[in-house]
C-alpha cells in the first residue's frame, strides 16, 4: 500500500499539512509550558504561603470562634475531614502536578483539590496536619482549560490546509489540462487552445503548447493534402495503364495478368497510405461489442477453403467503441497471422474486470517473430521482410497501432511458448453512454 502520494497536488498538500501540524504542536506546547504552567505555579506558591500562615502560631485549630475570626479576616477555613465532605470535598477535581508542587512547597505530603465556581475554591490537604483540610478561595482563577486554545489552533490549522489546498489547486489545474491535452494530441487529435493561467511560468509553458498543437495541426493537414494530391495523381496513370492491358492480344496474357497484378498491389499501397493519414478521426463512438465485431470478420472468411480460424470468446460487456476502426483492426490481422503465419489462426477475448480492459488475441502457428524485431515493427514504413518476408508499404501494423491507441489502448506482439506469434490487443473499457 502506497502512504505517500506522489501527484505535485499531492505533495504540496501533504507537506503544507505537516508543517502546520508541527507549528500547531509547538504552539500548543509553548503556551503550555510558558504560560499557563508558570501561572500556576505562581497561584501554588501563594497557597503555600498560605498554607504556611495558618500554621505560623500555635493555634487551636479546632477552636469554632477562633476560626470563624481567621475566616473573617482572611477568607481561610480549616475543617475536619468530617467537615470538609460535608462542606463538598467529594465534589472537588484532584490535581496531581499541583499536589507535587505543593507537596515540595510545604516539604511533605500534601493533597490539592479544586471546586469550580466563583470565586474558585482550593482543598489543601497540609503535611502540618493530615487531619485538616484548608480552604482558601481563589478570585479570578480559571481551572486548567486550554479548550479554547485548542479550539483556536484548530481552526487556524484547517483554515491554513483549506487555504493551501485551494492555492495548490489553482495551481495544479493548468498542469492538468495540459497533460490532458498532451495525451490527446499523443493520439494523434489536436485539442481547442487551452486557456492562459495560473503562474506566468505556467502561462508561458500553455501557449509554447498551444503554438506546438497548432504546428502539428498545420503540419498534419499538409500531410493529408499532400498524400491525398498524390493518390489521386497516382490512380489516374493506374488506371490508363490497366485500360491499356486490357487492349492487349490474348497470346500475351502473360503480361496482362503480371501489370493487373502489380495495379492492385499499387492500389492497395495507396490505399494505406490513406488510411495511415486519415487515422478514422472523422468516425465516432458508439455502441459496439467486439464479440460481434469478431464474428463478423470470421463469417467474411468463410469463403476461403484453405483458411481455419479457432474462437475461443469469453463474454465481453458493450462499451463504446469505433467499430469500423477495429474492424480493420481485425481484418489487418487476421490477414497478417494468415499470409505469414499459418492456414490454421486462433482467435481468444476476455475481459480484464480489475484494469478495466477489453482484450482479444490473434495467434498463429508459424515460425514466430525474433524478439528484438517486434518493436520496430510498429514503424511507419517498417517492413518485416528479415523476418517474415513481408510485402506491401509497411503501413499495416503502424495504422493498428494508431487505432488502438485511439481506443486509450496497446497493440503487443509476443511468441507464444508453442509456437507461432501472438498479436494482443487491449482497450480501455468505456461504458455505454459516456463518450
Amino acid at each position: 500500500m502506497r502512504l505517500l502520494p506522489k501527484s505535485a497536488f499531492g505533495q504540496t498538500v501533504l507537506l503544507i499539512g505537516m508543517l502546520l501540524l508541527i507549528n500547531q504542536i509547538v504552539s500548543y506546547l509553548s503556551v503550555t509550558y510558558y504560560f499557563i504552567r508558570p501561572s500556576y505555579q505562581q497561584i501554588n506558591n501563594l497557597l503555600a504561603t498560605q498554607i504556611k500562615l495558618v500554621f505560623i502560631e500555635d493555634r487551636n485549630h479546632f477552636d469554632p470562634e477562633l476560626n470563624r475570626r481567621f475566616y473573617a479576616a482572611t477568607g481561610i477555613r480549616v475543617f475536619t475531614e468530617r467537615q470538609a465532605l460535608a462542606q463538598g470535598l467529594d465534589q472537588a477535581i484532584y490535581y496531581q502536578f499541583l499536589s507535587s508542587q505543593m507537596s515540595q512547597r510545604l516539604g511533605g505530603e500534601a493533597e490539592v483539590r479544586i471546586t469550580p465556581g466563583e470565586p474558585y475554591l482550593f482543598w489543601i490537604k497540609p503535611p502540618q496536619n493530615p487531619k485538616l483540610w484548608i480552604t482558601i478561595p481563589m478570585i479570578g482563577v480559571g481551572e486548567a482549560d486550554i479548550s479554547p486554545l485548542t479550539i483556536y489552533l484548530l481552526v487556524i490549522g484547517i483554515l491554513s490546509v483549506a487555504g493551501g489546498w485551494i492555492f495548490v489547486r489553482r495551481l495544479n489545474r493548468p498542469l492538468k489540462a495540459l497533460q490532458e491535452a498532451a495525451l490527446l494530441v499523443g493520439k494523434g487529435r489536436v485539442p481547442e487552445p487551452l486557456e492562459q493561467e495560473g503562474s506566468t511560468e505556467l502561462m508561458a509553458v500553455t501557449q509554447a503548447f498551444n503554438q506546438m498543437a497548432k504546428g502539428i495541426k498545420q503540419l498534419e493537414d499538409d500531410r493529408a493534402l499532400l498524400t491525398a494530391g498524390i493518390s489521386h495523381d497516382l490512380r489516374t496513370p493506374l488506371t490508363r495503364i490497366r485500360l491499356a492491358t486490357e487492349m492487349l492480344p490474348d497470346t500475351q496474357d502473360w503480361i496482362k495478368e503480371g501489370i493487373v497484378h502489380d495495379i492492385e498491389d499499387m492500389n492497395e499501397i495507396i490505399d494505406q497510405f490513406i488510411d495511415y493519414v486519415r487515422q478514422d478521426q472523422q468516425e465516432k463512438l458508439q455502441e459496439g461489442d467486439i464479440n460481434g465485431l469478431i464474428n463478423e470478420a470470421v463469417q467474411a472468411r468463410n469463403i476461403e477453403e484453405d483458411h481455419n480460424i479457432k474462437l475461443n470468446l469469453a463474454p465481453l460487456p458493450w462499451c463504446m467503441i469505433r467499430r469500423v476502426a477495429l474492424k480493420r483492426v481485425l481484418d489487418n490481422l487476421i490477414e497478417n497471422a494468415f499470409r505469414y503465419g499459418s492456414n490454421d489462426i486462433e482467435i481468444t477475448s476476455y475481459y480484464n474486470k480489475k484494469e478495466q480492459l477489453l482484450c482479444f488475441a490473434i495467434r498463429d502457428f508459424g515460425p514466430g517473430i525474433p524478439e528484438h524485431q517486434m518493436e520496430r515493427l510498429f514503424a511507419p514504413f517498417a517492413q518485416g521482410d528479415v523476418a517474415r518476408g513481408s510485402l506491401g508499404s509497411g503501413l499495416g501494423l503502424a495504422i493498428i497501432k494508431r487505432i488502438v491507441e485511439m481506443h486509450s489502448g496497446k497493440v503487443v506482439l509476443s511468441n507464444h511458448p508453442q509456437g507461432g506469434l501472438v498479436a494482443t490487443v487491449s482497450i480501455a473499457y468505456q461504458p455505454v453512454g459516456l463518450n
